[in-house]
């Protein structure tokens, strides 16, 4: 009876605690994480494209991640050069080509004197494809691990990851060194194929997905624009000096009638159009399905880019109106495949963040046209600064290849002709210095006493990589290209039309939101990271932007 009756006052006790009080002493079961993380790398997208169109997006695209989600503002790449396997690697290792050992696309190999393409594996072999050249690829050369590896390790290899790009590098790098599969377009075949690094025989779903011939389907009708053509006020007229040509088009203009035709006689083709986008959201989509990616509670990752805003964007330039075009067509695309999302995996089980590898330049041609310093530079630079080298040392061929801005002296070469480098590297230095279309030349190694101003400075150091990049950075004027982007335009500089690049979190575990703060390129991986509670990455440096987390 008295037993009872302390039982009775203890649980009015109880029920008398506030109800915080009650929670604080419950636990959760497991970690609360997002099912799916998808991120959405748009090759060259400057940061201006999401306003510079705004009027003509529809509300499930780009307004959707604006108003759902938080956009930084003032996210720029805390390195040179700007390119796409460095850019696509620093986003999801935090860490920049010093440390991750990516120095470029390609780069130069002293100690066998070729140059090296960044993902090419010659140890592998082609899947889905007869074409070494296009199928033998791995991560090799990547030497930190990404947010995908982590993710992998963090759930003992039960979270997926899968990588899709019509670029291979854009598809390899992301997914990290042990993903559940990394797939590449193939112009030989129009199919997406893997290599031996991975698997030795494609998936079933991939090959359903191949078989389906999507290529074909979606230039069947041949490219015109969206909209009415008079509507496209953002960018220049219909046929401009400075625009390239697409395939056996004679003028750049609207429509493309034969692209079907092309595209038959070579598939590379629709590489350059808003259908490039299309098929690789398409096969975004099989591979959710195939791989059942965010259908459990067990967190994975789907690394996705849209490369045909790069290939377009150097083809046409930035004010075209075939870019525009491609930009409003990829705005529907990512609505659907948003609501794709919201359908299978769950709206609000999902985190995905948009950003971009780097930007792109406007072309010499229009800036021309509007009074604006711009011109090319650079060209005969190899021919011409070996002789320099041959009137000061009587020595040929000591300067051996120019990569990404950066100017490479053969060591071999200077050895045998007791050609001191160091004196050789600040002899040209000082020679190219008096280029009036060279900004700067440094020796790098000789970064830190330089009298360069910040950020470039930085910026120079973080690109260093002392086995892959070269012994000189050459740092152009503002506005001014190489010689090859005589159409169309291109990128790797540190000025604001490259580096600053858009960044918004949206979905699960991301309040919505704006800022102008600044951060960097290599925030991007931590901030996962801290999201869904797994270490970051080996070699990061980059700190978690803390005020886009939490609803």
């Amino acid at each position: 009876m008295f037993s009872k009756r302390i039982q009775a006052i203890a649980l009015a006790a109880l029920t008398a605690l506030p109800l915080a009080a009650q929670k604080k002493n419950s636990t959760p079961t497991s970690v609360p994480r997002p099912k799916l993380v998808v991120g959405l790398v748009v090759d060259q997208m400057r940061w201006d494209y999401l306003y510079r169109f705004y009027e003509k997006y529809g509300d499930d695209g780009f307004k959707r991640f604006l108003n759902q989600g938080y956009s930084l503002n003032n996210v720029h790449i805390n390195y040179v050069p700007t390119v796409t396997a460095i850019g696509h690697t620093s986003i999801y290792t935090g860490s920049v080509p010093a440390i991750h050992g990516i120095a470029g696309n390609d780069w130069f190999d002293r100690t066998t004197g070729k140059n090296v393409y960044c993902t090419t594996d010659e140890s592998v072999n082609p899947v889905g494809t007869d074409s070494k050249k296009n199928g033998s690829h791995s991560p090799k050369n990547l030497w930190s691990t990404t947010i995908t590896d982590e993710l992998r390790i963090a759930t003992n290899f039960q979270g997926k990851v899968v990588g899709v790009s019509l670029k291979d590098r854009a598809s390899i790098l992301p997914a990290g060194h042990n993903p559940n599969g990394a797939y590449w377009f193939d112009d030989t075949n129009g199919h997406f194929i893997t290599s031996s690094y991975y698997m030795n025989d494609l998936p079933q779903w991939v090959k359903n997905f191949n078989s389906q011939n999507w290529g074909e389907k979606l230039v069947a009708n041949g490219w015109n624009t969206l909209l009415p053509i008079e509507q496209y006020t953002e960018s220049t007229p219909d046929n401009v000096a400075w625009e390239g040509l697409l395939g056996s088009a004679k003028a750049p203009i609207f429509p493309y009638s034969n692209l079907a035709a092309d595209y038959a006689q070579k598939k590379d083709n629709i590489r350059y159009t808003p259908f490039g986008n299309s098929l690789t959201l398409k096969m975004a989509q099989a591979s959710i399905d195939g791989e059942a990616l965010g259908q459990d509670n067990i967190t994975d990752i789907l690394a996705i880019n849209i490369a045909s805003t790069d290939y377009a964007g150097h083809k046409f330039g930035p004010n075209a109106i075939e870019m525009e075009d491609v930009y409003l067509r990829l705005d529907r695309d990512l609505a659907e495949f948003l609501k794709y999302l919201d359908t299978k995996v769950g709206k609000g089980q999902y985190t995905v963040f948009l950003t971009a590898d780097h930007g792109g330049a406007h072309a010499v041609g229009y800036l021309q046209e509007h009074k604006i310093p711009t011109g090319f530079f650079g060209e005969g630079a190899e021919k011409s600064m070996n002789a320099i080298f041959k009137t000061k040392y009587g020595v040929e061929n000591l300067l051996t290849s120019i990569e990404n801005y950066q100017i490479y002296l053969d060591k071999n070469v200077a050895e045998k002709n007791k050609v001191d480098m160091t004196n050789a590297v600040d002899y040209l230095v000082d020679e190219i210095n008096k280029d009036k279309t060279v900004l700067f030349a440094v020796n790098m190694k000789k970064l830190a006493d330089a009298p360069i101003p910040e950020p470039l400075k930085t910026r120079i150091i973080n690109g260093y990589n002392w086995e892959r990049s070269g012994d000189i950075q050459l740092v152009s004027h503002d506005s001014m290209l190489p010689p090859y982007a005589k159409t169309g335009t291109t990128h790797s500089v540190w000025n604001s039309y490259d580096s600053h690049i858009p960044l918004i979190f949206m979905g699960w575990g991301i309040k919505p939101g704006e800022s102008n703060a600044d951060y960097n390129m290599t925030d991007i991986a931590p901030t996962i990271s801290a999201l869904i509670k797994i270490q970051f990455p080996s070699g990061n440096i980059g700190k978690p932007i803390t005020e886009v987390l939490g609803k």
